[in-house]
């Protein structure tokens, strides 16, 4: 006798027609089910790691945070733990522990969409103006761990904290980026850093056009929430002539067109006026009904402040000169800056 004698199959065609619906509806409660247990577990870790944060700091300085702490503590806590229950309890994750409790004094200020991971990336933030940035960035654009070290690593809060005074710097801490106005998708500078192309190396535009599309994802990261891509080397006609815009995105929270121009060096004065020159044809041409006035950005290397001043003069399209870079902003010069701007207000 065969296999199929003691293993007898059913036929296919005795389940009902609507089967493979029942599957796929079993296949989502399920998925549901796991990802909210997986929400509920991280939640109860967060709070738990909170509760053994305060725990520590209270007995080691009664409450006291200028207190100095004894590093006997952690290192006996660490080796009593970890025999009870084994890994995830050496000395330094004792101190993230106890640390995140400083950081976080009101456990009502704990967020339950960001993971315990999370918290330990937030945690490496000089000020409170920074971690209350990140926090709400991570909420509001849903990042993964991974983007927000990414984010922190290329001081995504300085670059964005330099071109605002005090006001906007503490509603900037408070509320996230807020993307209202067309300079609000502006940065400065970009970090390539990704591209992985070293600061002296010589490359073409085309090549550097080349790299940030092989690392879509990355670079649309980098740009910011909202933008979605549309093409790159875009063509319009005007007249007898053709032109090729290097990168077209569109932005589904301004409802507009976003094109940026790539050089490779410095901007020159004739680069600003072919931007324009580009506008004025989308605005014209491909915006539709709905859509806003679009936004032009000329990505350069370098910039003359006082040559783009004169150039952007009496423009009166959205457009904006910015510079990239293909390695990790200066922390320590980000910092003194964004130190004078909250200082030159108090004075």
């Amino acid at each position: 006798m065969s296999k199929k004698d003691f293993f007898p199959q059913r036929p296919k065609d005795t389940l009902p027609n609507n089967y493979q619906t029942l599957k796929e509806e079993i296949k989502l409660l399920l998925s549901q089910g796991r990802e909210k247990a997986f929400v509920s577990v991280n939640t109860i870790l967060v709070q738990t790691y909170w509760q053994v944060g305060r725990h520590i700091v209270e007995f080691e300085q009664n409450g006291s945070e200028k207190a100095k702490y004894g590093k006997e503590l952690l290192t006996r806590l660490a080796k009593d733990l970890t025999i009870e229950y084994g890994k995830g309890f050496s000395r330094s994750n004792l101190f993230q522990i106890r640390n995140f409790y400083l950081k976080f004094p009101k456990i009502q200020t704990l967020s339950g969409q960001l993971s315990w991971s999370h918290y330990v990336e937030l945690i490496k933030t000089d000020s409170d103006l920074e971690l209350n940035f990140y926090l709400k960035q991570c909420e509001k654009e849903n990042w993964s761990v991974r983007e927000l070290k990414r984010q922190m690593k290329s001081m995504l809060f300085h670059r964005l904290a330099l071109s605002k005074d005090k006001k906007e710097v503490l509603a900037l801490s408070s509320q996230g980026q807020e993307i209202t106005h067309a300079k609000d998708v502006v940065k400065n500078p970009y970090v390539f850093e990704f591209l992985g192309i070293e600061q002296n190396s010589v490359y073409l535009e085309g090549e550097l056009e080349e790299k940030l599309i092989q690392n879509l994802e990355k670079f649309l990261l980098e740009l910011g929430k909202g933008f979605a891509f549309i093409g790159r080397q875009y063509k319009i006609n005007i007249g007898s002539r053709h032109f090729f815009v290097d990168l077209v995105f569109y932005h589904r929270i301004l409802k507009c067109f976003v094109l940026i121009d790539l050089k490779r060096g410095e901007i020159e004065h004739n680069d600003i006026g072919q931007m324009n020159l580009y506008l004025n044809y989308f605005k014209n041409e491909e915006n539709v009904e709905g859509d806003s006035e679009p936004i032009g950005i000329v990505l350069g290397a370098y910039k003359d402040h006082i040559l783009v001043e004169y150039a952007t003069q009496n423009i009166n399209n959205q457009l904006f000169v910015s510079k990239y870079q293909l390695y990790l902003p200066n922390k320590k010069a980000l910092e003194e800056e964004l130190l004078k701007i909250m200082d030159k207000a108090n004075e």
